[in-house]
């Protein structure tokens, strides 16, 4: 059977991918939409996000897309404070780590270093001067040449890459989950980068790839209002009520936390690593508070609030959200650095000695930071694990908190307590925990039983996964204060390509801040690569056939050369056909052979 023409063979293969390709590249592109990604709704569901609930959540974000729908509510949902979306919509990101140099393998050096050897060898240009030591060294330069610069050139081209693409999927995460979801707040959770141990230069390239590629348009949170606790503060912006620009800026914001890949676990930070990260990313240590304002609640709620003079036996604090961002890489021991360590634990007590009193409600804190708090082995995928270094035993690395550190969290900063007879019978502060390191993920709850035999002193803090706490009736069992850690799966693609989606919200029925967390995951990023190299394919496919079609309409029409090719063939065969045929003289052809 003779071949089709490349036209037309091209045209049947094209009807199958540009389809193909179409379906594959819009699910990618629309991936969030496909999956029902949205933030919880408030009040959805006692018992978390179920099926019900979720689909509720997509249509609440759906018609934020909507062009007659009122796009206020896109950035604080302003206009109505009773509309189902909640009002702070934190869009979490886990350990990125972004690689560089350190992993391609000929970054700092030629491509093919045995083969220059060689070339000054046989010149006459290295530093033997006997023929016969320039050819052993020549010979064994060939045998690395084959089995060390051409392996290392290769992976490095392939390295190269794949850290390009890598920085394009890690965008592709981060835009399409900001479009679709609209988040009124974003948080990356540290180890933005893949080395602390890198050099300046290294590090600003990393950086800039971050800024201009991973979260393009977004923004690094201003000095200005990244503020040191005090008594006395400056708003950095309101949830609900009140729609302006400094909202609209929230959402290109990024609350960068630092993380260990950033600055280095306690025994590596230094004053060096510390100022290039704050100067790049922003400071490690701040509180940003956020009001909710009078006009967002009901009159009989605005008139319930505490005021010295018109009030002052109410314990109703005007509704706010403090958002925490604390560096908690060098809260164990050792420390390289006792200085930076101690300003660390003085940013810590001021935040405790700022918070409202125990016994008020209204107020809420979100604490982001890296490192998870303490849990025992079968809580999260890793048990704790420590390790120091040996020249100085300084602390090397940590996949958890200590358990003292852990405390001081969670009777420092939330203010709760083992003795019920402590301030606000020992509940603390309302709040939650997100954080990131542990690539794998963990939805913790910690409690502590005030109803323990041992004594207020004795009892100790305990940690069981978030879903068997909150079905179980460990969360909000009297006498049991607790809260909720979150720990982010990482957004890398050997994860999932994860992103978390956490809503806070205020019931005015309660006076008190609610939280719901959902997630949203691309894939592995070789779902990533294998669309676009379709993508690619088809595209290519698409011009050769244009091409081809353009050439037929010149007048080089290509797709006649198989039929010249049979009329070549049918009258050859019709010679041979005809046989051997008289001549004018009498004397007969032989016929010629094909070809």
């Amino acid at each position: 059977m003779l071949p089709s023409s490349p036209a037309t063979l091209l045209r049947n293969v094209l009807r199958i991918l540009v389809p193909l390709s179409v379906v594959i590249t819009a699910h990618l592109y629309l991936y969030p939409v496909f999956q029902r990604c949205a933030f919880p709704l408030p009040n959805e569901s006692a018992h978390g996000v179920d099926p019900g609930g979720r689909w509720d959540a997509f249509v609440e974000t759906a018609r934020l897309h909507v062009p007659w729908a009122d796009r206020s509510q896109n950035v604080a949902n302003a206009s109505d404070m009773r509309t189902r979306l909640a009002p702070f919509r934190l869009l979490a990101l886990g350990d990125p780590q972004l690689e560089g140099d350190t992993s391609i393998p000929n970054a700092h050096g030629a491509s093919f270093p045995h083969l220059h050897h060689i070339i000054e060898h046989i010149t006459f240009r290295s530093e033997h001067e006997s023929l016969r030591e320039r050819v052993r060294q020549s010979l064994h330069n060939l045998v690395d040449f084959w089995l060390e610069d051409i392996p290392n050139t290769l992976e490095s081209i392939r390295k190269r890459v794949d850290l390009f693409g890598n920085d394009f999927y890690l965008a592709h995460i981060y835009r399409s989950v900001r479009w679709w979801a609209v988040p009124t707040h974003v948080s990356v959770l540290g180890d933005l980068l893949g080395s602390q141990w890198i050099e300046d230069d290294e590090f600003e390239k990393r950086a800039d790839r971050y800024w201009n590629r991973v979260v393009r348009g977004g923004e690094r949170v201003p000095d200005g209002l990244a503020l040191y606790p005090a008594d006395e503060y400056d708003l950095a912006g309101y949830l609900g009520g009140v729609a302006n620009n400094e909202t609209e800026a929230w959402t290109r914001r990024i609350i960068n936390v630092a993380g260990n890949h950033d600055i280095g676990y306690a025994g590596d930070i230094n004053d060096e690593r510390l100022g290039r990260f704050e100067r790049l990313f922003g400071k490690v240590n701040y509180e940003l508070r956020f009001e909710m304002p009078p006009s967002a609640l009901s009159p009989a709620g605005a008139a319930s609030i505490f005021d010295e003079e018109s009030n002052p036996h109410s314990t109703r604090l005007l509704p706010e959200l403090r958002i925490v961002n604390l560096n908690d890489m060098n809260l164990d021991t050792p420390a390289l650095s006792g200085d930076i360590q101690d300003a660390t634990y003085g940013f810590i007590n001021a935040v405790i000695n700022t918070a409202s009193a125990v016994e008020y409600q209204g107020h809420f804190t979100l604490l982001l930071t890296h490192v998870p708090l303490f849990k025992p082995e079968g809580v999260c995928v890793d048990p704790p694990h420590f390790s120091f270094h040996e020249h100085d035993g300084t602390l090397q690395e940590q996949n958890q908190l200590s358990a003292d550190a852990s405390r001081g969290f969670l009777e420092g900063i939330f203010g709760m307590h083992g003795n019920k007879d402590a301030p606000g019978q020992g509940r603390g502060r309302p709040g939650v925990i997100l954080n990131g390191h542990d690539h794998e993920g963990c939805d913790t709850f910690h409690y502590i039983n005030q109803q323990h035999g041992a004594s207020a002193g004795e009892r100790s803090w305990e940690a069981m996964p978030w879903t068997p706490a909150r079905d179980g009736g460990v969360v909000g069992r009297p006498g049991q204060p607790g809260i909720r850690e979150i720990t982010v799966r990482s957004m890398m693609g050997d994860f999932g390509g994860n992103a978390g989606l956490l809503s806070i919200w205020f019931d005015e029925g309660d006076w008190e801040w609610k939280t719901e967390f959902a997630t949203c995951a691309l894939g592995r990023q070789h779902v990533w690569w294998a669309v676009h190299i379709l993508d690619f394919a088809t595209v290519f496919g698409v011009f050769v056939y244009l091409v081809l079609v353009g050439l037929k309409v010149v007048g080089l029409d290509l797709d006649k050369w198989p039929t010249i090719e049979r009329e070549g063939v049918a009258k050859k065969a019709e010679t041979l056909a005809q046989g051997a045929k008289p001549t004018a003289n009498g004397t007969a052809n032989e016929p010629k052979a094909l070809g």
